[in-house]
């Protein structure tokens, strides 16, 4: 018997594909990328010595963005990145970010708000350091860019999250832009 959510194998036109398969490879995509943003956020804040020592965390005193802004930068914008460096409003504004666009997408809310601002974030640290060392133009921000489009797009939040009771919540119905 199949469903809305499944073809049978047997009988569906050839490639027609299994729609909770999709869902949940989607789903699995939002929980991984949600990952690397919200590991980011702890690893900055607390130190935990994979990317940033104990005594370069934020609770530390420590400036997220210190460091890369300040010698991970070229191109034509490094001017601009190297003179927000360290910055206390550029530092809240970086880790508020990776915070809650890792914790929304782990989650499956908000989804549209996390692709948007998680695309823009990624898009800016790909300006940072034009042009990539390994091509041309294309590099991993970028990449991930696309994916947060293509996750909320794909409603990815309703598979293994969130996103259907957040969907159904008063505000977000008033303001579906926060879906």
């Amino acid at each position: 018997m199949t469903t809305s959510y499944q073809a049978d194998r047997t009988t569906a036109p050839r490639g027609a594909i299994d729609r909770a398969a999709v869902d949940y490879v989607w789903a699995a995509l939002r929980i991984a990328l949600g990952w690397v943003f919200l590991w980011a956020f702890l690893d900055k804040t607390f130190g935990l010595g994979f990317a940033t020592e104990r005594e370069a965390a934020w609770i530390e005193g420590g400036s997220p963005t210190s460091g890369y802004f300040e010698f991970g930068t070229k191109g034509p914008f490094a001017d601009f990145y190297q003179g927000m460096a360290g910055s206390a409003f550029a530092d809240a504004l970086f880790m508020v970010g990776l915070g809650a666009i890792g914790t929304a997408l782990i989650l499956g809310i908000g989804m549209r708000i996390a692709a948007a601002s998680g695309a823009l974030l990624l898009v800016l640290m790909w300006t940072a350091a034009l042009p990539p060392e390994n091509n041309p133009f294309m590099d991993d921000h970028l990449v991930y860019a696309a994916l947060l489009i293509g996750l909320a797009m794909a409603r990815a939040g309703d598979t293994l999250g969130l996103g259907r009771i957040w969907g159904r919540l008063g505000l977000v119905e008033r303001h579906r832009w926060l879906k």
